[in-house]
């Protein structure tokens, strides 16, 4: 039984272009773009308050543009774009996107790597997607060195984004690195450069950006996110958001309805990408940009520029939460809706964030990188805390159980199939998991789901429970898998599972069991070994991925005939220590 989005949500105005690029749609008023001269500046750092317009942002775009096809020796029209591919290792900054776009305007793929890389993570991710250069940020520079060193990256490709000296604690850029801000003074005295020439269907084709996820198991690889996927999820993102932001026009005022939203999230993961950078800017609102958490920075932004939606995870919303005494310190007066998404956001949370702030309109969304971003989303005029809302425009949806029949009600829990012209190409030189994730058109989410009536009338999406393996910390991706194969490199390590555990500021927290090797002595404690194991994770990845749920030794791994370890026992059984711990308390 398919399933769509309800009545109320209108259709989407055109069909996602296929014939133009990323940097012409969201620079370009032809397609239904905020007119750039009313827009907010699209990005304003939240520390030291620099913004450009967004006139001046699609001009500093053209002019990186033309100077990076100089400096890499890139020319209009010619090669594939796997040619042309940029690495992006870097905090948030008002110029993320500005680099994104020059990129896309040359034709080529952004590649945004999570800045809590290790620089072995960030060798993998540079060396598996051919990146030709690097553009990084004074904290990360180091790392970033090392990296770019061993896979054949010079040092003169890599390149500076510059950021606030109120985040590099005072540092300035080496003279030896160019920086954004130089190639865009370069490129301002270089020839205009030729427009793109695409046929039909080369949006569809062609790779935008290259962003690295677990899927729906086993290590992280690269997804190929089309110029049309990310078209189509901020029309659709829009599209859904209207009739809400229509309500808020004051009568008689003819214009849209434009507004300040929160930058804070990573750019480099597809929530702050999408959501945020595109959506939020193609509509007219400006992105505060921040380069990472901290109440009261986070909190003084707010303020200071009078920030109307955040968006957030769960671990940031349950500080809140935890914290009305601080918050109570500040204005936020201006907040109206709060948008959580890359993790579940417990019914309970936001419970007790509505009681402190009963003014506050607190939404829940659901995507994948996999799908370019929002799948579903809770409507402003429509909240039932615990669901991720109502399917966006565009989407249909499946439910089919372990056999692959189709659920046919509602309040059945089966795996969750999508299709949408969001849904991207696939997976990059990885045929096994491409076969297993895309088929006949749908996309295979690997979380079981159940859909249910709200007391409105309208179908919900309620995510009930992961069939896929990855682990979720603040809202991060870590394979089990990636764990596993890094722990049994330890000489006291004979075989390990790795599972999720929750945990109340994290969400999840990777937690290790291990089946100590025959050469390890009795005489050996158990918890220094237990130590060792956890800093073999520590020294060699991010800190997103260490084992903060412990690790427990055991006798045996339990694995199916075939070898696949069944970490669902592993799971029941932590669950059934952690109710009986409760029962004695």
């Amino acid at each position: 039984m398919p399933f769509y989005p309800p009545a109320w949500v209108p259709k989407l105005p055109f069909d996602p272009p296929d014939t133009v690029s990323v940097c012409d749609f969201m620079l370009n008023e032809e397609y239904g773009r905020h007119p750039l001269g009313y827009s907010k500046a699209p990005f304003t750092c939240g520390l030291s308050g620099k913004e450009y317009s967004s006139l001046e942002v699609k001009e500093r775009v053209d002019y990186l543009a033309r100077a990076l096809a100089k400096e890499l020796g890139w020319k209009m029209n010619e090669g594939s774009e796997w040619d042309k591919v940029i690495g992006v290792f870097s905090l948030n900054t008002i110029d993320t996107l500005t680099l994104a776009w020059a990129t896309h305007r040359l034709g080529g793929i952004q590649t945004p790597a999570n800045a809590a890389y290790s620089a072995s993570e960030l060798e993998h991710q540079l060396r598996d997607s051919g990146a030709k250069c690097l553009f990084t940020c004074l904290p990360l520079l180091q790392t970033s060195l090392e990296a770019a060193r061993k896979c054949g990256i010079p040092k003169n490709r890599v390149y500076i984004l510059e950021m606030p000296t109120e985040a590099t604690g005072g540092q300035t850029t080496p003279k030896e690195f160019k920086t954004v801000d130089y190639l865009v003074k370069e490129g301002s005295r270089l020839d205009r450069l030729k427009p793109l020439e695409w046929e039909k269907g080369e949006g569809a084709r062609r790779t935008a950006f290259l962003c690295y996820s677990s899927g729906t198991s086993g290590l992280p690889k690269g997804v190929m996110i089309s110029h049309r996927n990310v078209i189509a999820n901020t029309m659709q993102i829009g599209v859904f958001e209207k009739p809400y932001r229509n309500s808020k026009i004051e009568p008689g005022n003819q214009s849209d309805y434009i507004e300040t939203v929160l930058g804070l999230l990573p750019m480099s993961h597809i929530y702050g990408l999408v959501v945020i950078c595109h959506a939020s800017v193609y509509r007219g609102d400006g992105v505060v940009v921040l380069p990472k958490f901290e109440m009261k920075t986070y909190l003084e932004a707010i303020q200071r520029f009078k920030i109307v939606s955040l968006f957030l995870v769960p671990p940031i919303i349950i500080n809140m939460a935890k914290n009305k005494q601080i918050l109570d310190q500040y204005d936020l007066s201006s907040v109206d809706i709060i948008f959580t998404g890359a993790a579940p956001l417990g019914k309970e949370t936001a419970d007790d964030l509505q009681k402190q702030h009963p003014k506050w309109v607190i939404r829940q969304g659901y995507g994948l990188t996999e799908t370019c971003t929002v799948v579903c989303s809770s409507s402003p005029h429509d909240i039932w805390f615990g669901s991720s809302g109502s399917l966006l425009p565009g989407y249909e949806a499946r439910l089919v159980t372990v056999e692959g029949h189709d659920i046919e009600g509602y309040d059945q829990p089966g795996e969750l199939l999508v299709k949408s012209p969001s849904v991207v190409i696939g997976y990059l030189n990885n045929d096994k998991a491409n076969t297993e994730t895309f088929q006949d058109g749908f996309m295979r989410t690997g979380d079981e789901a159940m859909i249910k009536k709200s007391p409105g009338g309208n179908e919900h999406i309620f995510i009930t429970d992961r069939i896929k393996e990855l682990i979720k910390v603040k809202g991060m991706q870590v394979a089990p898998a990636e764990l596993e194969a890094h722990l049994l490199t330890h000489p006291h390590v004979n075989d390990c599972a790795v599972i999720p555990i929750p945990d109340d500021a994290a969400g999840e927290v990777p937690k290790a069991y291990v089946v100590k090797s025959p050469s390890v002595s009795l005489e050996e404690n158990d918890r220094m070994i237990a130590r060792e194991i956890s800093k073999h994770v520590e020294e060699h990845k991010a800190r997103h991925k260490w084992l903060r749920g412990g690790v427990e030794f055991i006798d045996v791994i339990p694995k199916s005939p075939s070898g696949k370890i069944l970490r669902r026992m592993l799971r029941d059984k932590e669950k059934e220590r952690r109710r009986q711990q409760g029962a004695k308390l």
